[in-house]
């Protein structure tokens, strides 16, 4: 399986591919560079490509691509989504910027991100077996981040037994108070009983002077 975070699929759009134009030559001399990695300086080809040629597409495309090489990730993305919002843009080109975002995305540990941009690909090009292999592995690796669903169940259970453990009621409180006062009243008749009883005990036991 091709690794995520090395290869871009379709990595650059060769000459044969173009029509001659004033963009061509440039294109040309960019893909050289590219393929003797001197990403830099074939990024700076495919840069001269007016934006009005013909090819500009494929030399924005292949330029993202040399940014991607030299860990410009971020910038790369930026001209995917570029590409992504022109609508004259080929079916068979979009599917290969989706899938590039998809190893992009798997190499910052984006999985969802990744996930979500392979299976753009896929609807685009259901034959790319790369982008359909990338997917399943980045659904993998997302799914080892995650908790197993035992403990998942667990935690569920555990926070479904918070919130059903009964919480004091205003009125069981207020009968609290009233049984707590009606022992009070209770104590305090008892120990006035006793005073009185003591009070009566002493006054029998004392005899008058005749």
């Amino acid at each position: 399986m091709r690794r995520l975070s090395t290869i871009l699929s379709g990595l650059i759009i060769t000459g044969s591919c173009l029509a001659q134009t004033t963009g061509t030559q440039d294109i040309k001399d960019g893909n050289q560079l590219y393929q003797s990695q001197e990403y830099a300086k074939a990024e700076e080809m495919y840069t001269k490509v007016p934006a009005t040629d013909k090819h500009a597409q494929v030399a924005l495309y292949n330029k993202a691509n040399a940014l991607y090489k030299q860990k410009k990730g971020d910038e790369a993305l930026q001209l995917y989504n570029q590409l992504i919002a022109d609508n004259s843009i080929k079916k068979e080109l979009l599917a290969k910027i989706y899938y590039n975002k998809g190893v992009i995305f798997s190499a910052g540990q984006k999985l969802p991100e990744s996930i979500e941009a392979y299976k753009q690909a896929l609807r685009l090009n259901p034959d790319d077996t790369e982008a359909r292999e990338n997917l399943q592995k980045a659904l993998l690796e997302l799914k080892a981040k995650q908790p197993p669903p035992e403990k998942k169940k667990e935690e569920n259970k555990k926070q479904q037994k918070e919130q059903q453990t009964p919480q004091p009621s205003k009125l069981k409180q207020k009968q609290a108070q009233q049984q707590l006062e009606l022992l009070r009243q209770k104590e305090k008749q008892i120990q006035e009983r006793l005073q009185n009883q003591k009070s009566k005990e002493g006054t029998g036991g004392v005899q008058k002077d005749w």
